[in-house]
């Protein structure tokens, strides 16, 4: 099963993918899709979408998992990335490829088991369960993996669930 994790942003939208083979991770590839400083949103958007529309069509992910939107303070950044997310979104649904979204409590909380968790933690635990020689970086790439890492969770626990 090979899964697509994406962290949603307007300048960096990281994206992890990975292979999952009898309960062991294979790393496929990772990195981030970034747009330059300056753009208008609008050309932002399309070239997130584009990127992510080859990165699909190249990769051919089973899954997808996205992370929800998180702010407390710049509602002006929030809006922009829920607009990232939308477009992500939307290729992912064009491409046919199923996807679920997690809050970011609930990614530090599978990869880490503590829901507030914080960056380097998150980073150190994802070189960990993917054995990776080095942190991944940047670390919009690194919350991607987490992600996928968390989707690959909870359909393991889901197809236990659905044997019972």
């Amino acid at each position: 099963m090979r899964i697509l994790g994406i962290d949603p942003g307007t300048a960096t939208t990281g994206y992890g993918i990975l292979d999952i083979e009898n309960e062991e991770y294979n790393v496929v590839n990772f990195g981030c899709i970034t747009t330059k400083a300056g753009l208008a949103l609008e050309v932002r958007l399309k070239e997130i979408a584009e990127d992510l529309d080859n990165l699909i069509k190249k990769f051919k992910p089973d899954y997808a998992a996205v992370e929800e939107i998180y702010f407390s303070k710049n509602v002006k950044t929030a809006i922009d990335v829920a607009h990232a997310r939308g477009v992500i979104i939307q290729k992912l649904n064009e491409n046919n490829v199923p996807l679920q979204s997690y809050n970011p409590m609930q990614v530090k909380q599978a990869v880490c088991s503590d829901g507030k968790a914080k960056k380097p933690q998150i980073q150190k635990m994802v070189q960990i369960l993917l054995d990776l020689e080095n942190i991944p970086s940047p670390d919009d790439a690194a919350d991607a993996l987490a992600i996928a890492i968390c989707h690959s969770n909870c359909l393991s626990n889901k197809s236990l669930y659905s044997q019972v």
